[in-house]
């Protein structure tokens, strides 16, 4: 638990006014907004964080968004200018104890008529009773929590403390954006500024797609590259094309298995066949393989989609995502990339019906809003002389007896009698089926509509 300072750095020896025990992306940190890169829609000149900074007027909030976006470096900016206590509390080291010996320091200072701001990074790593705790003292005001966070405030913060903090979401940066931190790493003092670099503008923009909007990974990668560059007799550093494509040569992709993301790449597959795109549909696939997704995961999803959005329009599907599971059970990865492949383009490109999905939405309505309806009599087996002289099987008509195969016998309670379900579509072979449903429903003389 420290106070107000986020930034504190142990002694090392300084080269050029840069302490290079630290690394770049740490001696870079923006002290003030004037140098803060990226998020205009929050920190543009009028807009309301950027307001609330400036004019010290701060009330409780969570910073929701991906990694190295400028979180943490927003709360040390709040922490230099805030006329309040400022206090950094990490989700990672700190229990209930910890809390509640900060929140009676807040308390004290609040009687005293001062205001303490609570800093707490990772946000999500605490557990509801953790968070259980803090909201006494949001709602009495003795403090002013900031929370920063990765995973969507929706799931991971109480609903009760969400509610009394205003959310603002920071975006994944810009390549323009990178490029700039990028440029300014290699002049400002703190970073390259007293050595030679070589690096060509194509090869920033290379690393600024690598880091895929994270300043963090952008600053590491370039001071990696900087680290194994090529050192001429002139004592400049050339960063080559062969040493740069060693330090990229894997991009981190944002992707939690757990998390938001999961479910938003999955959703964006999903979606992706429904809408009979194979092409992205493929890409949301491979973005979560390399992502590190179990491949039977997406196995699984692709099984529910055949029935969910094809159904009856195309029953080979079914056959065809069950057997991509198989496949991939079989094989794993990285083998089984090519059959997810090949069932994500079947289901895509199949006609689309989700006729089997309403019909099953509808029925289960019905049950749990209607009343549980006996079992006709004419539908019961009768195994027993008692059962039959109940009654149990009278009426049954066979429909095997029956040249057409059908007979008028009514399978729904009575009182749903002429009950409909399942409604057809004319998507692929689900025409056929409609015209047969509807020859039935005409010989049983029952509504066709």
């Amino acid at each position: 638990m420290e106070q107000m300072t986020l930034f504190d750095t142990a002694p090392a020896a300084m080269t050029g006014g840069r302490n290079e025990a630290v690394p770049l992306a740490s001696r870079l940190r923006p002290q003030e907004l004037k140098d803060f890169i990226g998020q205009e829609h929050l920190l543009g000149e009028g807009k309301m964080l950027r307001q609330l900074i400036e004019k010290d007027t701060l009330s409780s909030m969570i910073f929701w968004g991906p990694p190295g976006v400028g979180k943490t470096t927003l709360a040390g900016i709040i922490a230099g200018r805030t006329k309040a206590d400022f206090i950094n509390f990490s989700a990672v080291t700190s229990g209930i104890k910890e809390i509640r010996e900060v929140m009676q320091q807040a308390e004290l200072s609040r009687r005293m008529g001062g205001r303490t701001v609570l800093f707490v990074d990772e946000i999500h790593r605490f557990n509801k009773a953790q968070q259980d705790a803090f909201l006494p003292f949001v709602e009495k005001g003795s403090i002013l929590l900031i929370g920063a966070t990765t995973e969507n405030p929706s799931f991971e913060i109480n609903a009760a403390l969400l509610s009394r903090c205003r959310v603002f979401v920071l975006k994944a940066l810009e390549e323009a954006d990178i490029v700039r931190l990028l440029q300014n790493a290699l002049q400002n003092p703190a970073g390259f500024a007293g050595q030679k670099i070589e690096i060509l503008e194509e090869q920033l923009k290379a690393i600024a797609v690598f880091a895929n909007g994270d300043a963090r990974m952008a600053l590491n990668t370039l001071e990696m590259a900087v680290l194994n560059g090529e050192i001429t007799k002139q004592g400049s550093i050339v960063v080559t094309a062969e040493g740069l494509s060693q330090c990229i040569n894997r991009k981190s992709l944002l992707y939690d298995k757990a998390g938001e993301e999961h479910y938003n790449i999955i959703s964006a597959l999903h979606k992706s066949m429904r809408n009979s795109d194979p092409d992205a549909a493929v890409y949301w696939m491979c973005r979560m393989l390399e992502g590190g997704e179990n491949p039977l995961y997406i196995a699984r999803r692709l099984i529910r989609f055949a029935s969910e959005d094809v159904g009856m329009a195309d029953s080979q599907a079914l056959v065809v995502a069950t057997a991509a599971y198989q496949a991939c059970h079989f094989l794993g990865m990285p083998e089984c990339d090519v059959h997810l492949t090949h069932a994500v383009t079947y289901l895509a490109m199949a006609p689309k019906s989700n006729a089997l999905y309403a019909a099953c939405e509808d029925c289960k309505k019905e049950i749990r809003t209607g009343i549980a309806e006996p079992v006709p009599l004419q539908l019961r087996n009768a195994p027993t002389q008692l059962m039959a002289d109940l009654h149990y099987g009278e009426g049954y008509q066979y429909a095997h007896d029956k040249q057409e195969k059908l007979t008028d016998m009514e399978c729904l309670p009575e009182s749903m009698r002429g009950r409909r379900f399942y409604y057809p579509t004319e998507q692929g072979a689900e025409a056929a089926v409609k015209k047969r449903l509807e020859e039935i429903r005409v010989w049983k003389h029952l509504d066709t509509q």
